[in-house]
């Protein structure tokens, strides 16, 4: 019986068997073919098709891109070079033009000799944004941030240094106001006061100080008038200028449009409406046509400053919108919460509201921006030289009349890597502050 019972009894194992490996056709490259290139037959008849065409176009542009010369001084050359080289029906790129003509892409008619002052300009921008980018940079890198706008105009325009400084005078007169007055009046009267109050200083006063302190102290660079702008110095100065100038002009505008006051509802809301409402090259044709015709006789008002006005109202209407939905997407309980920690409008809107609005709304203020940066070319219509405007006038020359796709694709590689970069920040940016749970 004992037999019996123990040859029926379950078999019981104490010890784990070893994971044996997945199937080869589901890890590696082959999985994740089959997973996301040959799941259906759909899926496989449009990886085909997509190779097929990828293919084709790589057949066309291996060559032309390896087959280049990078060193000529005309389209002659370069084809007495592929003549020589590979012969005269081959497929080749004269990429000479980039390296023959990169002075007037990049800096237009700017000085030669004034070349490190551009350049100067491009690296102190990247010093003041990164503690604005990166919040793990000491704060003290702050104090570039503050000084540079007025130190690149400076370096870009020259003329007498005590310009500039006596116009960041007029910001700590405002600082001074909004900071001192509060205190003994209410915040709307010191806000009314920080911003009529610089301005008519600038308006009447800033240029006669500027002046007597320049008779006195004579500390001067070379004066570049804004007509020898050009290239992609030119699109950068308006691109980031626009970018920098329209974000808080465009919360503003957002706050605005959400505000219970009559006037300043209707005014924000008429404004949004209609720079939203006509074309960006409209306006720009408005910056260097007409606006001359409603300003005094003899007035010269700079056209790089008009435009730099016209695309920051611009994008600032786009951005107030992008903001205002990021306001109404928040929770009313968030107001609420503000409501009952006592808070006033304003310490509500910066410590609780704003900065979860403008969280949500990342992803659609650096879409604006990327868009602001590449609409920075229109500026061609109107007869400013940016890149591609010296790509028409580089090609209408003797030398190189009939070079057409290298000077487009050099443009384009450079817009393209600007504008990934900031895509690339804003996807970073989301992840650091994402404090949901998954």
């Amino acid at each position: 019986m004992s037999t019996q019972h123990e040859s029926s009894a379950a078999f019981v194992r104490t010890e784990m068997v070893e994971p044996s490996p997945p199937p080869a056709s589901t890890v590696g490259a082959v999985g994740w073919m089959r997973e996301n290139l040959f799941s259906s037959i759909t899926n496989s008849i449009l990886t085909a098709l997509g190779v097929i065409t990828v293919a084709y176009a790589l057949w066309g542009l291996v060559p032309w891109f390896f087959q280049s010369v990078w060193s000529a001084g005309s389209l002659a050359e370069c084809r007495e070079i592929r003549d020589i080289t590979w012969g005269p029906d081959a497929t080749y790129s004269c990429f000479a033009v980039i390296s023959d003509r990169w002075h007037q892409l990049m800096f237009g008619f700017y000085p030669a000799d004034a070349y490190w002052r551009p350049v100067l300009a491009f690296f102190i921008f990247l010093l003041a944004m990164a503690p604005v980018l990166f919040s793990h940079l000491p704060r003290k890198l702050l104090i570039v941030t503050a000084v540079f706008p007025f130190l690149s105009f400076f370096l870009f325009w020259g003329g007498s240094i005590w310009g500039p400084i006596a116009v960041a005078l007029g910001f700590g007169i405002g600082y001074v106001l909004m900071t001192q007055v509060a205190k003994h009046t209410g915040t709307l009267v010191a806000f009314i006061l920080a911003v009529v109050v610089p301005i008519l200083y600038w308006l009447f006063v800033a240029e006669h100080v500027a002046g007597a302190i320049h008779a006195v102290i004579p500390i001067e660079l070379l004066f570049v008038p804004s007509d020898d702008f050009g290239g992609f110095m030119l699109a950068f100065i308006i691109g980031i200028a626009g970018i920098l100038l329209s974000l808080p002009l465009g919360v503003v505008l957002a706050l605005g449009r959400q505000s219970n006051l009559f006037i300043i509802n209707k005014s924000c809301i008429i404004f949004i409406e209609v720079i939203r409402g006509v074309p960006l090259i409209v306006w720009l044709f408005t910056a260097s046509l007409l606006l001359n015709y409603f300003l005094p006789p003899g007035t010269n008002f700079d056209l790089m400053l008009r435009v730099i006005i016209m695309v920051t109202l611009f994008s600032a209407a786009y951005i107030a919108e992008v903001v205002r939905g990021g306001l109404a997407a928040l929770p009313r309980g968030q107001y609420e919460a503000a409501d009952s920690l006592g808070l006033d409008y304003w310490k509500a809107m910066r410590l609780i509201i704003l900065p979860q609005a403008l969280k949500i709304s990342i992803p659609g203020i650096v879409n604006s921006f990327i868009g602001l940066f590449k609409d920075s070319v229109l500026v061609v219509f109107i007869g400013m030289l940016d890149p591609i405007g010296f790509s028409n006038a580089i090609r209408a020359t003797s030398d190189w009349n009939g070079i057409y796709w290298e000077l487009f694709v050099f443009v384009g590689l450079c817009f393209f890597i600007c504008c990934f970069s900031m895509s690339r920040y804003s996807m970073y940016l989301e992840k650091k502050l994402n404090t949901g749970h998954r």
